[in-house]
């Protein structure tokens, strides 16, 4: 038996329609009402949406039994928080994923499972788009898959979604044609991630912070958080990143005053080597949860990523390192507006422009400019520091007394 779910870890066909009807077999049994799964980026990570749903739920509603699925690569984080878990696709997985009664998740769902009748899957998803996504995207690049197929599988997934989570308007719109998602309701509420950068924004947390995750308080912080390219990789979920970025440049002309946290997107594959950057870039790709990085950041250096969207809650300053531009638009993705003309920050595609815009830039929080304040009153109108609270009484209290 053992064996058995060893091998469905790459199934082959007649393994997925095995696991796929036993899934569904396993979801005719009884239901475990008060049981909520939550799963954050396949599992690897404590972290986003999900987290805030779980921290918010543990606390507000202690009738409910909580349970995440977890990556076993990643258990170890899990384990010393001493937070309950069941390693995703176990023996024990498939027992008790399909009688939840609901599920909390902010990725897509393996496209040969399907959601059982009985169980309430909420979407979070996991930011505000920049660059299109799933039926919007002409040309998939992306391995293992075709642009039909990728698409189909997205719809099928979406088709599972009872409520879905969109931080503002613009985001509603472009969900509800991108997925394809007209079956549930969308809950337009702000992110209940975006909760602790509104809700712990204080000189002490920072302090706190820069203490817990060994940041020299007497520098400024820099946050470089690149997405992942759809062209690049080893093999299907795994992303090569290449760093376009002369650390060892910044570093001579920066490192009197600032450091530099990198966080990678959790489908790069690859670690960076910045050991030779000692005390002046600090590897923080395996933290749980960047909001922390957030937090004690002064200045984020990104490119086409969504973490700009949430970064705008705080109000500071943004640069975009696009050195790879006119392929990204033109070939890989594409975006919802006109990026290069109306994004919160300067646009740059050198190590060299990238330092000369940083020394140029008001790091004190005394000044943010006209473009930046646009874009946060469009994109976090709705970030009070009370989306969770939204979240929950819509699909779990409001729920509870039907």
């Amino acid at each position: 038996m053992k064996k058995f779910f060893k091998v469905i870890r790459k199934p082959g066909i007649i393994i997925k329609k095995m696991y796929h009807l036993l899934f569904n077999l396993v979801g005719l049994l009884p239901i475990k009402r008060n049981l909520i799964i939550f799963e954050s980026f396949l599992g690897k990570q404590y972290s986003d949406n999900p987290r805030a749903i779980y921290e918010y739920i543990r606390v507000h509603h202690p009738e409910y039994e909580l349970l995440w699925s977890v990556d076993k690569r990643f258990s170890k984080r899990f384990q010393e928080a001493n937070i309950p878990f069941v390693n995703r696709f176990s023996v024990k997985w498939l027992f008790i994923i399909p009688r939840a009664h609901y599920w909390v998740i902010n990725s897509r769902m393996p496209y040969w499972i399907r959601k059982p009748k009985h169980t309430i899957y909420l979407q979070t998803w996991h930011g505000t788009p920049l660059k299109k996504l799933a039926a919007d995207i002409e040309e998939i690049h992306m391995p293992g898959t075709t642009t039909k197929k990728y698409k189909e599988s997205f719809y099928k997934e979406a088709n599972n979604w009872d409520y879905l989570i969109s931080p503002n308007s613009y985001s509603t719109d472009i969900f509800e044609r991108a997925f394809q998602y007209d079956r549930g309701k969308i809950l337009e509420t702000g992110y209940p991630r975006n909760d602790f950068l509104i809700n712990n924004n204080t000189p002490e947390d920072v302090t706190m912070l820069k203490d817990t995750l060994g940041i020299p308080k007497d520098k400024k912080v820099i946050l470089y958080a690149p997405t992942w390219r759809d062209n690049d990789y080893f093999e299907v979920g795994k992303y090569k990143f290449t760093l376009n970025i002369n650390f060892e440049q910044l570093q001579r002309e920066l490192g009197e005053e600032y450091v530099i946290l990198l966080r990678l997107h959790y489908l790069i594959a690859n670690k960076i080597d910045v050991s030779t950057y000692k005390d002046f870039v600090f590897d923080f790709s395996a933290h749980d949860d960047i909001r922390e990085l957030y937090i004690i950041s002064d200045l984020l250096i990104t490119d086409y990523s969504s973490v700009f969207f949430d970064y705008l809650c705080l109000k500071r300053p943004i640069i975009f390192y696009t050195y790879d531009i006119d392929a990204y638009r033109d070939q890989l993705r594409g975006f919802y507006f006109d990026f290069e003309m109306d994004a919160p920050g300067p646009l740059v595609k050198t190590t060299e422009q990238l330092i000369d815009t940083i020394l140029k830039m008001d790091l004190t929080g005394n000044v943010t400019s006209e473009v930046l304040l646009r874009f946060h009153k469009k994109f976090c109108h709705l970030e009070n520091g009370r989306s969770t609270e939204r979240v929950v009484k819509s699909v779990f209290s409001e729920r509870a007394t039907e």
